[in-house]
């Protein structure tokens, strides 16, 4: 069996969706979590968007963030939604294999910052830097986030490029479907990092209820 780097394997959208037997709902009543009444901002919570946002604006006024850089600011977004604490478990730099349908084929990959609920994955915060757009991360995290299709439960994605943010919701099963979230622009936008960390924060209670 020929094992691939998944970086190297699939190169596009079409390629992943193809490979992966994977299809986009367009219907917005799929990913509806990212939606709606989201969760109050209490002000101690306020208080930490406002330095991770004045942190965020000093170090892009240098110049575009490679993608190490990306993940340092991006990780303390996480640790305030509560993914850092019980029930949940991080991995950094986790490996992954993806088995193709046909057998011929396993994929590769390390995913930035993977987190786990009772074996579930739930998280998944793939990083670019921030010249690159978010959504060329699509492909490389969709094939990660379905490393495990036997599960019978949604899991989600995080892109992240440092300016932008966008979400993902898998479903394995019956079929591989995928939907996404709006574009959010949190370097342009304060209100944009206080609507992620909204989001971030249903997820959370989504998926430990």
């Amino acid at each position: 069996m020929a094992k691939l780097a998944v970086t190297d394997a699939i190169k596009s959208l079409a390629e992943a969706e193809s490979r992966l037997n994977l299809c986009r709902v367009e219907d917005e009543t799929f990913f509806t979590e990212w939606q709606g009444e989201l969760p109050l901002i209490e002000r101690s919570e306020q208080s930490a968007l406002e330095t991770l946002r004045r942190r965020l604006l000093h170090h892009r006024a240098d110049g575009e963030l490679l993608e190490g850089a990306v993940t340092l600011l991006a990780s303390p977004l996480l640790e305030l939604a509560g993914f850092y604490d019980p029930p949940f478990k991080v991995k950094a730099e986790a490996a992954i294999e993806v088995v193709i349908d046909d057998g011929e084929e396993t994929l590769r990959g390390r995913i930035d910052v993977l987190i786990l609920q009772e074996q579930l994955w739930v998280m998944i915060l793939e990083s670019k830097k921030t010249i690159i757009s978010t959504r060329s991360a699509l492909p490389q995290a969709l094939t990660y986030m379905m490393a495990n299709s036997a599960l019978t439960k949604p899991r989600f994605g995080m892109l992240t490029n440092g300016d932008d943010v966008l979400f993902i919701k898998l479903v394995a099963q019956p079929t591989p479907q995928y939907g996404l979230s709006r574009a959010f622009s949190i370097y342009t936008l304060p209100s944009e990092l206080r609507s992620v960390f909204q989001v971030l924060k249903r997820l959370g209670q989504t998926i430990t209820f």
